[in-house]
């Protein structure tokens, strides 16, 4: 896609953000939760400093990530746990690289040391897409929990635990 920027996201994205986010919950391969939060509880969960998007002129919003701390004890300061959603009209696209690229960056200059997530072990094109970006499987988590939503409710769920280490720290 030409002419995509990646840029920090702002509170005025969230309508954008929140509609990408339910149609990665739509496929059932993306997360556990059952709908978006609204921006309020979005934007306590998320670190402010290291959200993005990814926005094409005359397109709109293709994508965003963002991260959570993992623990609020000091040790654990620089690992946080990431989400990195691309739009269904701009998957396949370079999108999730553009936007992964970014936020490692975005991370390491802040001073966190490991980017860790959960992917369900179906979601073959997000695992891809971090190991080609520097990522290690750490582990599978068998049935660690339930889906409660679509096709799949109810039925327990792997997550394969994925995590990349900064080599610059």
């Amino acid at each position: 896609m030409p002419d995509v920027v990646v840029r920090p996201m702002r509170e005025s994205d969230w309508p954008a953000v929140q509609r990408i986010y339910g149609e990665g919950i739509a496929t059932g391969q993306a997360t556990f939760e059952v709908e978006a939060p609204d921006w309020r509880r979005f934007d306590a969960s998320r670190l402010a400093s290291h959200r993005l998007v990814a926005q094409a002129p005359d397109i709109g919003l293709l994508g965003w990530a963002a991260v959570s701390a993992v623990s609020g004890r000091p040790a654990y300061s620089g690992v946080v746990e990431h989400s990195i959603y691309v739009s269904e009209a701009a998957r396949n696209k370079r999108i999730g690289s553009a936007l992964l690229r970014s936020l490692i960056a975005s991370t390491e200059e802040g001073g966190i040391w490991t980017i860790q997530a959960s992917v369900f072990p179906e979601n073959e094109p997000s695992l891809r897409l971090h190991l080609a970006h520097g990522f290690r499987v750490v582990g599978r988590r068998e049935r660690i929990a339930r889906m409660a939503h679509g096709p799949a409710a109810g039925d327990w769920r792997d997550t394969v635990l994925i995590e990349r280490r900064t080599q610059v720290l």
